[in-house]
């Protein structure tokens, strides 16, 4: 259900972007890619909450981020996977944004393998200067609209 909200949601950003500059290239590609990494994210936000730190969960969670190897501190944001693996936020969304979707520990998905890939896909389009028409067609051949 959230994979097609996340799917016509982006399709409306590109639809709405492009209804504004009529046939010409992506002049806000910028401002584009920050909306749809926004949204991906959020997503990522659904699925793992984000937690803070603090003494209480010393006992129970790792002391340590496993992609910076620093011990974690009072009050930081983290994120805790289905899986159970905890990590710094800002260093698990750096690694969700980079790579493929999945804990950098045991490689259980965080969110689906297609949605990734969609928005990498997607992403790779604006950042190489894909026009709004070909980015309205590409996100209808992906998303089957």
């Amino acid at each position: 259900m959230a994979i097609a909200f996340f799917d016509l949601l982006l399709l409306k950003v590109v639809l709405l972007i492009r209804s504004a500059v009529p046939g010409s290239m992506i002049t806000h590609s910028d401002k584009l890619f920050r909306i749809i990494t926004a949204q991906y994210f959020n997503l990522v936000e659904e699925k793992n909450p984000t937690i803070r730190y603090s003494e209480s969960l010393r006992h129970r969670e790792s002391r340590e981020c496993a992609v910076c190897l620093c011990e974690f501190l009072e009050g930081e944001s983290l994120r805790k996977l289905k899986c159970k693996h905890v990590f710094h936020k800002d260093c698990l969304d750096r690694w969700l944004d980079e790579y493929l979707a999945t804990c950098p520990l045991c490689r259980t998905e965080v969110l689906p393998e297609e949605l990734v890939a969609n928005y990498h896909l997607l992403r790779d389009h604006i950042e190489n200067g894909g026009s709004y028409d070909d980015a309205a067609l590409l996100l209808s051949a992906l998303y089957g609209g």
